[in-house]
């Protein structure tokens, strides 16, 4: 079992940056794949990005763009998202997820076993 805690989002205005954080605890020594989310108001959930615990990065969503980052420290159990030149349709809750499987593509909701609360982002024109 692991638990999943999202920090790091705001309220932001359009073009500026944010940089959500993903701590993992409880059973850390498992590699994980990891990604991370986002739902807005009426919306699914859509995949964001994704990335081994190793650091070896999955993919990202094709409307990820070049704007969005996905890193992870070990040495914190941490999980980045780096958003930059935010815009309005931007504006949802992050959440992050992760599964022991290695069986992916680790790009669907319901890959993943274990996910956080979420982090509202919301972006202001």
């Amino acid at each position: 079992q692991v638990q999943l805690a999202e920090s790091g989002g705001g309220l932001v205005r359009v073009g500026g940056s944010l940089r959500l954080s993903c701590v993992v605890s409880g059973r850390t020594d498992t590699p994980y794949a990891m990604g991370w989310f986002r739902q807005a108001p009426a919306k699914e959930r859509e995949f964001v990005a994704g990335i081994y615990w190793n650091g070896a990065i999955i993919n990202f969503a094709d409307s990820a763009e070049a704007r969005f980052t996905i890193s992870i420290d070990n040495a914190k159990n941490t999980v980045y998202l780096q958003i930059d030149s935010l815009k309005p349709e931007d504006t949802a809750v992050y959440y992050c997820a992760a599964t022991p499987s290695r069986v992916g593509p680790f790009r669907s909701a319901r890959e993943y076993d274990f996910w956080g609360r979420g982090t509202q982002v919301t972006v202001s024109s």
